[in-house]
């Protein structure tokens, strides 16, 4: 294999200016660094990592705590995240986490795994740090990305767990639905900044602004998933005289789930009841599910440039500490207006 000492020669720079330009450390102009991966390309020159790595202190390598690998929603965001790092010529180092991580799980990856500095910057996706574990990334003193709420001294990229909630309960409260119940998480999902509360907060906000008083057996919680949405959507539309018009779920999943059971139940959606989700998710077109989409992808593709930012600094202008991220309300065919009142039967001929 051709040296960089071959790269040098034939795109008529120096050897230093070959490193600079192929690692992403240091100056070197824009058409030097293309006519340099030119000639890197032409030879088949491949830039050795331990090198590298010994060479520039960075190991190319990006460290992601993630509380969840097999659901949809956070793999989608690994998804963005992968991509974006692979465009950026980095590697990904996956740190799972099962349902949040049990003490001596997450000792294990904040204390030992993280601290053993093979890795350039952390994404932590969707976990609430305890402050020990947050000192601990610190003191790292490379740079840090979260998603899914504030961090003290991190940069984050955050939903507006209550606001998403009030849009999609308003969603239903402007189609003209009074009755409307709430599939929201359990206690266990706490872990992910408060989440199963900022929703049902939302929901309730939405309700008592439109002069109803929330419903307590109108609430239930659930997981998360199809299964939980179906089994907590049958308890609550099973008697007919207490079911609401309207369904607000906190997940996609758990409104598809919903949508399973009112059919399974014999009610038409929308006709008996409006079901509405929050996600985004790849199959909510499908089920025709009416979602407040929040782009999974794209955040794990935005919270690696910023990750790219603090590792090249100068690169863009500085973003802020806390970035709001954007949602969309989607209208499709699980909601509608309620239902009028069936007629009372006429009277009978004098």
């Amino acid at each position: 294999m051709p040296g960089i000492d071959a790269v040098a020669a034939l795109a008529g720079v120096s050897t230093a200016t070959v490193s600079r330009a192929l690692s992403g450390n240091g100056h070197v102009s824009p058409s030097t660094r293309v006519r340099v991966h030119d000639a890197a390309r032409e030879l088949g020159y491949v830039v050795s990592s331990p090198a590298s790595s010994l060479a520039s202190g960075r190991t190319k390598n990006v460290g992601v705590v993630v509380p969840f690998i097999s659901r949809w929603f956070y793999s989608s965001v690994l998804e963005g995240a992968g991509s974006a790092l692979l465009k950026n010529g980095y590697d990904l180092t996956l740190y799972g986490l099962t349902g949040g991580g049990g003490v001596d799980e997450r000792r294990s990856v904040f204390e030992h795994f993280l601290l053993r500095k093979r890795v350039d910057a952390v994404l932590a996706l969707t976990i609430e740090l305890t402050t020990g574990e947050l000192q601990s990334l610190l003191d790292l003193k490379k740079p840090i990305v979260g998603i899914g709420g504030p961090l003290a001294g991190v940069q984050t990229l955050s939903i507006d767990d209550v606001g998403v909630a009030l849009l999609a309960t308003e969603h239903l409260l402007g189609l003209g639905h009074r009755c409307i119940g709430m599939i929201g998480g359990e206690s266990g999902f706490e872990l992910d900044f408060h989440l199963p509360t900022n929703r049902r907060a939302g929901y309730e906000r939405a309700l008592r602004s439109a002069g109803i008083e929330p419903a307590p057996h109108l609430f239930l919680p659930a997981d998360f998933t199809i299964r939980g949405g179906y089994q907590a959507a049958t308890a609550l539309l099973r008697d007919p005289r207490s079911r609401p018009s309207a369904l607000f779920a906190a997940s996609d999943e758990m409104a598809m789930g919903s949508i399973l059971a009112a059919r399974d139940l014999g009610l038409s959606v929308p006709g008996d009841v409006s079901i509405i989700g929050i996600d985004g998710h790849e199959h909510s077109d499908f089920f025709g599910l009416t979602t407040v989409a929040q782009f999974p992808e794209r955040q794990g593709a935005h919270a690696v440039e910023m990750l790219m930012d603090q590792l090249h600094p100068g690169r863009r202008d500085p973003t802020p500490t806390n970035i709001p991220l954007p949602v969309e309300l989607i209208v499709r065919t699980s909601t509608a207006p309620p239902s009028p009142p069936p007629l009372p039967p006429a009277a009978p001929a004098p």
